[in-house]
């Protein structure tokens, strides 16, 4: 070996040496942040920060969202078919054919953020969604409301699952679920903004020689817009390094950070990962959860105006008389969620929820007294709402590492979201018997795999318990990330 080979030997060794030093350090340090203890009064006071930083304008951007896609059932009743020349099974095609890229983007949005940033990725995808939502007031044919209606999903399709996985990179597995309500929340908010904007701006039916209808889309995709604008400039895309932070705020955002290491994994992509999510368990029992609940929130959220209207009120008051409902639904939601949060259960809240769901049901479709009927749409908000969201929070707190994380997340929302295209099929006509007794059948069939759920989850804690206690010899295929022993399931 030549004197110059022997040099660049040791030049590799040392710099071999020195990487490895580096990253002994980096785990040295790692664990002893693990270990920092935070003041409860300080942190309690960095998370109202954090929630009145970036919730406003989490939930702002979901509103938006569900304000246009929901508002094809607020403008129904003020006559929109009629004036495109939309029949009643094109105007439900269109209701569904939103969910046919909707379903197709949500997994490959999700799995792309990270790459894309978060910044990035919301902030265009409102924008294109907003414009759409403007340029549908001026339509004049079905072929342009299918086609708005696509490029609607298509931006749409990744803003919920973008939202929920930049909650994780803020907050830790505990304080998740009441943060996921409220942003679920917005769907039943929307529904009453929605009903109260749909009751004013279809007042300025014939301003400008324009329908009413047309002013809902125009207006309601103006304040979209506005929205992205909000995005760009709040939503950082490493919230541990907000510009609202103190210093002593970024250091103990850093040590959460480290402190939860393992429910947030490598920020690596791997394929390994993603076949491992594909394989999950809980990914089949949460997707089939979604599909139903998913039934639900589609078929109500759409459809409520539509069938108030059933029940004789006019379009305008029909718009009016969701306003209680949405409200008292979201009321619900966000009370289950704290408590959620508090016990760090799930199934029996889900559970719960959708026993009154049923009964609103029941209600609907056994009365033919429309008051009785008014008040089973309160009984059916309950599990609408709060069902859906728990159901998604309950995946998010129990898949690890973030990748595996983001598949899982989407392929939930594609395979819940594929109800979407069902919803528009089965609420075809007043008095909507079969939308309705589908819905029921619907919550039945929930209630049944979140049971089996929260069975599987159990067992799988109880088998990490004895393997760490040297009962059992660890013979699981899959070790890492929320398969590691010590990380524990919430069920």
């Amino acid at each position: 070996m030549t004197t110059e080979q022997q040099d660049l030997s040791l030049e590799r060794k040392d710099s071999l040496r020195k990487s490895t030093d580096a990253k002994v350090l980096e785990e040295t340090a790692l664990g002893e942040i693990e270990d920092v203890q935070l003041d409860p009064a300080k942190e309690a006071k960095l998370l109202m920060k954090l929630d009145m930083a970036f919730v406003p304008i989490i939930m702002l951007t979901y509103l938006s969202c569900f304000l246009d896609r929901s508002n094809i059932g607020n403008v129904k009743v003020a006559g929109m078919p009629k004036d495109i020349g939309a029949s009643d099974g094109e105007y439900s095609t269109a209701v569904s054919i939103f969910y046919a890229t909707y379903v197709l983007l949500e997994a490959p949005w999700a799995v792309a953020m990270k790459k894309l940033t978060p910044r990035n990725i919301l902030t265009g995808l409102c924008i294109i969604w907003s414009m759409t939502t403007v340029f549908t007031g001026f339509i004049h044919n079905v072929a342009s409301l299918y086609a708005t209606r696509l490029i609607l999903g298509a931006c749409e399709a990744g803003l919920f699952p973008c939202l929920n996985l930049y909650l994780t990179m803020v907050y830790r597995r505990e304080e998740q679920a009441r943060r996921v309500s409220y942003l679920m929340s917005c769907a039943a908010i929307s529904g009453a903004v929605g009903g109260l904007l749909a009751y004013g701006l279809l007042q300025m039916d014939g301003i400008g020689g324009k329908a009413g209808w047309r002013w809902v889309y125009i207006i309601e995709g103006l304040f979209s817009l506005i929205i992205a604008i909000l995005i760009w400039f709040g939503l950082p895309n490493d919230p541990s390094n907000a510009y609202f932070l103190t210093p002593d705020e970024k250091h103990m955002m850093r040590v959460r950070n480290a402190q939860r290491a393992k429910y947030m994994g490598s920020e690596h992509f791997s394929w390994d990962e993603m076949r491992l999510a594909l394989r999950d368990p809980k990914l089949l029992f949460s997707a089939l959860t979604q599909f139903c609940q998913d039934i639900l929130l589609y078929g109500f959220s759409t459809f409520l105006p539509t069938i108030l209207e059933s029940l004789g009120y006019d379009s305008l008051m029909s718009n009016v008389l969701t306003v209680p409902v949405y409200i008292w639904a979201a009321v619900v939601f966000i009370a289950v969620a704290f408590a959620a949060d508090r016990y760090s259960r799930f199934s029996s809240f889900i559970l719960a929820a959708n026993i009154f769901g049923i009964i609103g049901y029941i209600l609907l479709l056994a009365t033919t007294n429309n008051s009785v009927k008014y008040f089973a749409t309160f009984l059916c908000g309950i599990a609408v709402y709060t069902s859906v969201g728990l159901n998604l929070t309950w995946l998010n707190v129990n898949v690890a590492p973030q990748y595996r994380r983001a598949l899982a997340i989407g392929l939930q929302q594609t395979v819940g979201n594929c109800a979407g295209i069902v919803s528009g099929q089965i609420y075809r006509s007043s008095p909507y018997v079969l939308g309705n007794a589908f819905s029921l059948g619907a919550l039945v069939v929930a209630q049944g795999v979140v049971v089996a759920h929260a069975v599987y989850l159990k067992r799988e804690n109880r088998v990490k318990e004895e393997i760490i206690a040297g009962e059992r010899v660890d013979e699981r295929r899959v070790r890492t990330g929320d398969g590691e022993v010590e990380f524990v399931y919430h069920y």
